[in-house]
């Protein structure tokens, strides 16, 4: 068993693109070195406060780079366990969701406050999402930036378990010790969910306008400027 550890925590663990890079390598030797099973954690009170937006997270290269290292977590052939020791928001709940199971510290939220700056996730984020919480709370987060707390989590089924860093690593190792390749079979089973389908063009489309869009840059100056920003639809 191998345990990831995010550690920037000056930056609340915000993903750029040293992390990303860091997380894929870390993820390849613990698979190259044998490892059972992964459990990927934050250092300090956060687990990942999502991508970093003082530049990384509105740089096309760095998005591809992201996804393909979320794609890489999901896809590997042992089981991952995310450890939210604190809050994982935007990313940082994306990395999360590309886990196979989730242990949630008590005092933890989860949160895609994406439109509150102009940005849009894309669809893995939003089926994956549905499919670990269902279509309620997913559109309430989604489309009213609503956070949710870890004993709310719990009960839709987001996190399998409450407790700390030791209790996912206890349970790790337990894991670590049972027929590997029943485990992928059921990985590869539970996550043919429909969230790596093919989007449609016009949903492509719709994301990458908001992408595209005067908001977004409205978005960006308005965190800048430390004020509320303004968002007109274009």
């Amino acid at each position: 068993m191998v345990t990831v550890e995010l550690d920037r925590v000056d930056k609340r663990n915000a993903l750029d693109e040293e992390m990303v890079a860091g997380l894929s390598d870390a993820f390849m030797s613990a698979v190259d070195g044998g490892a059972r099973a992964v459990v990927v954690t934050g250092r300090g009170p956060v687990f990942c406060a999502g991508a970093d937006l003082s530049g990384p997270v509105y740089d096309p290269s760095f998005l591809d780079k992201l996804v393909a290292t979320l794609q890489q977590i999901e896809a590997v052939p042992i089981p991952v366990i995310a450890a939210l020791n604190g809050s994982a928001l935007g990313a940082g709940l994306q990395l999360a969701m590309a886990a196979d199971l989730r242990v949630m510290a008590p005092d933890a939220l989860i949160g895609i406050p994406a439109a509150k700056i102009g940005v849009a996730v894309d669809e893995w984020t939003i089926r994956r999402l549905v499919s670990l919480v269902g279509s309620g709370p997913a559109r309430s987060m989604l489309i009213g930036c609503d956070p949710l707390s870890a004993d709310r989590a719990h009960t839709l089924g987001f996190a399998n378990r409450i407790g700390d860093l030791a209790d996912a690593q206890h349970w790790a190792a337990n894991i670590a010790d049972l027929a590997p390749l029943t485990l992928q079979h059921y990985k590869m089973v539970l996550n043919n969910d429909g969230a790596r389908d093919e989007p449609a063009p016009e949903r492509l489309d719709a994301m990458m306008r908001a992408w595209e869009s005067d908001d977004l840059a409205e978005g960006r100056a308005a965190r800048a400027e430390k004020r509320r920003p303004e968002f007109i639809g274009r």
